[in-house]
Formats: structure tokens, C-alpha cells, sequence
């Protein structure tokens, strides 16, 4: 986890908000995208662009918090609005294909789960689950979600998770402690992104479980 979040933080301090843009865009909507560590992605793209990272770096990697918190929501609704298209146009045989490398069914099988059971506002409350984001969009297209009732979602969801994480990293990274171990604090943001997950995990295994009654 360390070396990919080594990976994609080396390449945001190079490509800037740019190669920030297309990581947000692809994991939020391509479902080759789901390995990417969104959340602790924003956390950091706001630290870089807080005076903290100078202090830390010696520059600014990125520029107003302002303009990264847009670009990241602007990219995470695009991203969205491709998933659900994806899903509307190729329907049902998307999902049908084998296990590979890049495409794990269990991952749809999540996501249709998490839909199934929230309904549209699935579309903001997947946002903060790591993998399930991916899939959603592509499942309300190929559910044929209402396209109006989906952007609506789509919308709040892609602000609340890109500008609300952003500004957390930006706001969080100007602590001390914080600062000087900006890593474990990316970490830990993906860690309390996960807890849905294996919460419904642990229901779903107490449920399934047999009575000794």
C-alpha cells in the first residue's frame, strides 16, 4: 500500500493537478481504476496545496485549495457520469466476463449488493467506499437508473468526497503531527474508508451464520 501511494503521490508532485484529474476521473468511473487509493489521493493533493507542504517540501505542488478541491470534484462527476454510460450502453454482458488481473466479479457483486440495499442515494453513500465507487455508476447504468435522478446524486456525491477529503487534507496537514507523518495520515483516512466494508462483511457473516437454537 505504501509503494502505490508512493507511486501516485510521485506522480501528482510531478504532473500536478493534471495527473491528479485523470487518477480521480479513472478511479471514480473506469473499472480498471478500482487499485487506485483515492481517498488518501485527495487527502494529499490538499496537504500540497496548504503553506504546510511547503514548510515540508519547499513548494507548492499544487495550487489553491480552491482550485484543487474543483478540479478533483469536477473529475470524480465526470468519471461517474462515463461509469454509468459504460453501464447503460453495454448493459448486463460487461459484468459476464472471467476473472482476470484488472476485473474481479466479487467487486460487482459488492457494489450490486451496496445498490440493492441503499438505492439512489448509493450513488453519494459509495463515494466513500474504497472499490464499490468504482462499480456503482456502472451498475445504476446497466440498472437504467433514472439519468436525471443519477446526475443529481452524482453531483452531490462527486463534491461532497472530492472537495470534503481535499479539505481535510489541506486543513488536518497544517498539525504538527500530522505534518511530519503525512503518510500514516493518508493511510488512515483510506482505513476509515473501508470500515462500511467490513462492517457489512461482519452483518453479513452473523446473518448467513447458523442458528444453534
Amino acid at each position: 500500500m505504501f509503494a502505490l501511494l508512493d507511486f501516485t503521490n510521485g506522480w501528482i508532485k510531478t504532473g500536478g493537478w493534471i495527473a491528479l484529474a485523470a487518477i480521480v476521473f479513472a478511479e471514480s468511473g473506469l473499472l480498471i481504476g478500482f487499485f487506485l487509493p483515492g481517498d488518501s489521493l485527495l487527502f494529499f493533493a490538499g496537504f500540497l496545496a496548504s503553506d504546510a507542504a511547503v514548510e515540508q517540501f519547499g513548494e507548492h505542488y499544487m495550487p489553491s485549495l480552491l482550485v484543487v478541491a474543483s478540479v478533483c470534484a469536477l473529475a470524480a462527476i465526470a468519471g461517474d457520469q462515463v461509469g454509468y454510460l459504460i453501464g447503460n450502453r453495454f448493459g448486463p454482458s460487461l459484468f459476464d466476463r472471467p476473472q482476470s488481473r484488472f476485473f474481479n466479479p466479487a467487486n460487482v457483486a459488492k457494489a450490486e449488493a451496496f445498490f440493492a440495499k441503499h438505492g439512489s442515494k448509493t450513488i453519494v453513500l459509495a463515494r466513500f467506499v474504497p472499490i464499490v465507487r468504482t462499480f456503482t455508476p456502472t451498475v445504476a447504468g446497466v440498472s437504467n437508473m433514472h439519468y436525471r435522478t443519477f446526475v443529481t446524486y452524482n453531483v452531490i456525491g462527486g463534491t461532497l468526497w472530492a472537495a470534503g477529503i481535499t479539505t481535510l487534507g489541506y486543513f488536518l496537514g497544517e498539525i504538527d503531527v500530522v505534518k511530519d507523518n503525512i503518510e500514516i495520515a493518508a493511510i488512515a483516512i483510506v482505513g476509515v474508508s473501508v470500515l462500511p466494508i467490513a462492517f457489512e462483511l461482519v452483518k453479513h457473516r452473523r446473518d448467513a451464520a447458523p442458528s444453534h437454537d
